[in-house]
């Protein structure tokens, strides 16, 4: 058996005036409770340094570049790589990254359990648009504030498991986990940060939002035979609501915890990555059962092309 003890570190709302230092105050007291609990490894959210600020429309290059970080780990972020170190405590978080070339992505970087970076992912899926939109209820401008992520979806060997990284929108594409799927993933980590409404439907509201959420990640789960932990940024942040939901998820597609509620919140499974050598080894043993011969159109078409 290969157990990892993995919390997922739900996060309560950041408010906009809220510092990075407070935020990591927070996830230091999160950590503290997974240390208490015998995790091995704790994933936070999305852009959980700061509060979601694509809801926020600016022109300003200079006010944009406050909610990025140019290194990392930073001032504001080393307390809590050093309080990992020193519990033994791999994580996993996500935040605003600024290249030194001025490049801007949504990126999710994981360490090893003496504070090392082992892998950095950055988000390719951007939902949103990239110019004020007036018919929306809010904005969603991460088409605005970042670019589609570079790195494609690698996996990376940590901790005795094969683990990769998405972030947020990245759970609703199927091609996601099967680009880990083939690379062997046993461990999928995401964060996110979803508005409990649609800001284009009025009507989709916080039940279905956690449903689409949780079954795409579910799905992911089974069809790749991985565990998947699903972290969420919830609560009103300046009056705008986020879901929860966190999870985290069996390789059958089961989820094994789930948070209650939509603040602060430590979740905990002991996962054994030995359990997804069934799935890997029948149903979804891909060397036997995939027909790449009939998926052409996936890699070579993105909308739609409806038959003559």
């Amino acid at each position: 058996m290969r157990e990892i003890v993995i919390g997922g570190a739900q996060m309560g709302p950041i408010q906009k005036a809220d510092t990075r230092e407070a935020v990591v105050a927070r996830m230091i007291a999160l950590l503290e409770q997974a240390k208490g609990a015998g995790c091995d490894l704790v994933v936070y959210p999305e852009l959980c340094l700061t509060t979601f600020f694509p809801r926020w429309y600016m022109e300003d290059p200079r006010e944009v570049d406050t909610w990025f970080e140019r290194e990392m780990p930073n001032a504001a972020t080393r307390p809590l790589f050093e309080a990992a170190r020193q519990a033994g405590i791999a994580i996993s978080f996500g935040y605003a990254e600024l290249t030194p070339e001025g490049r801007r992505f949504n990126t999710s970087i994981f360490t090893d359990r003496e504070g090392a970076i082992v892998g950095k992912y950055r988000k390719v899926h951007l939902p949103g648009h990239s110019d004020y939109d007036s018919d929306r209820a809010f904005q969603h401008l991460e088409k605005r504030y970042f670019e589609p992520g570079d790195l494609g979806f690698p996996v990376w060997r940590n901790m005795g498991a094969l683990m990769g990284m998405c972030i947020c929108n990245d759970r609703r594409w199927p091609e996601v986990y099967r680009e880990m799927g083939l690379q062997g993933v046993e461990l999928l980590m995401l964060g996110y940060n979803t508005p409990s409404v649609n800001s284009q439907m009025a009507d989709e509201g916080p039940e279905k939002r956690l449903y689409h959420s949780e079954l795409t990640m579910t799905a992911g789960a089974y069809q790749n035979a991985t565990w998947v932990v699903g972290v969420a940024k919830a609560g009103s942040e300046d009056g705008h609501p986020l879901i929860g939901g966190s999870v985290i998820i069996d390789p059958n597609g089961y989820v094994v915890a789930r948070a209650g509620s939509e603040g602060d919140e430590l979740i905990v499974a002991a996962c054994d990555m030995d359990a997804c050598a069934f799935g890997k080894t029948t149903i979804f043993d891909f060397a036997r059962h995939r027909r790449i011969e009939h998926y052409q159109r996936i890699c070579s078409q993105t909308g739609v092309v409806t038959p003559d």
